[in-house]
């Protein structure tokens, strides 16, 4: 799926400072408030990030997927889904367990969906140029209503992690390793073609900017970064990474960095700063 080349996107960075719920809905606010991307009445799908169960940044801070589910049922949704699949060699069920996530689902009256016990259907890649075919979760690619809440971290093999990158645990675990075994960085942007979220509310307050993505350096911007754009949300995000000045593997202009330089080639999202409106609140 490709956005339009010409359009412009803004992309909302909310300071933390106490409630995370309330600076939730005043990030969502900024670009026309929860209601405009949730379906009144309809299922509302969360992707979060729950690589292996070590603790946030590495994986979803479980209060946070809390808070948003709550401003996605606030909002409309007359009921919540949370989808993942965890790395390779990892059950998911034990992740989702370990890191609190199964109480949230069960608080928020929310179906839970652990992709590797799930179906997997197999797809043709449109935009695929290094990934052309792959295996996607069933009720990932069937989602109408999908809110993405990725964390923020440097990562040894693709950079960082970040919304594009969720996507890998879209897909199942023989594909993930022909990913990880060659042009990694490029096939991520070639996998997220495949989705259009409604929303991406990204958890900033914590963030790696060493390592990742299972430990690293831990830095505190305690911000949380919100659009519609993954491209835009990325860039972004990176340039927050990059500001830290870690010995880390962004050395380089965001727009160089192989995931944003390949999503924008195949028209995932953005392609130029000129394109995106940050808008900064306290």
């Amino acid at each position: 799926m490709t956005a339009d080349r010409n359009s412009t996107t803004t992309v909302v960075r909310k300071h933390v400072d106490g409630d995370i719920r309330e600076a939730i809905e005043q990030a969502i606010d900024a670009i026309g408030g929860a209601h405009r991307y949730v379906t009144r009445g309809g299922m509302v799908t969360i992707k979060p990030n729950l690589n292996t169960a070590d603790p946030y940044p590495a994986s979803s801070d479980p209060e946070f997927i809390r808070a948003l589910g709550q401003v996605l049922l606030d909002s409309g949704a007359a009921k919540l889904r949370i989808v993942e699949s965890s790395m390779f060699g990892v059950k998911t069920r034990k992740v989702a367990r370990k890191t609190g996530i199964l109480d949230v689902a069960r608080d928020l009256g929310a179906e839970i969906v652990f992709l590797d016990e799930d179906q997997w259907v197999p797809v043709t890649i449109p935009n695929g140029q290094y990934m052309k075919q792959a295996h996607v979760g069933k009720a990932l690619l069937e989602s109408k209503n999908l809110v993405l809440a990725p964390c923020l971290k440097t990562h040894r093999y693709a950079r960082f992690t970040a919304t594009m990158k969720l996507f890998v645990g879209a897909i199942r675990t023989r594909d993930r390793l022909k990913m990880h075994a060659r042009r990694l960085e490029v096939k991520i942007p070639e996998v997220a073609s495949l989705f259009r979220p409604s929303l991406v509310v990204m958890d900033a307050r914590r963030v790696f900017v060493t390592g990742g993505p299972f430990h690293g350096q831990v830095e505190s911007p305690d911000l949380i970064i919100v659009g519609t754009d993954m491209l835009a949300v990325d860039v972004v995000a990176v340039r927050l990474l990059q500001s830290y000045k870690a010995e880390n593997r962004l050395d380089m202009p965001v727009w160089n960095l192989p995931q944003i330089r390949h999503g924008a080639e195949i028209g995932l999202g953005v392609s130029r700063d000129d394109q995106i409106q940050v808008i900064d609140i306290d």
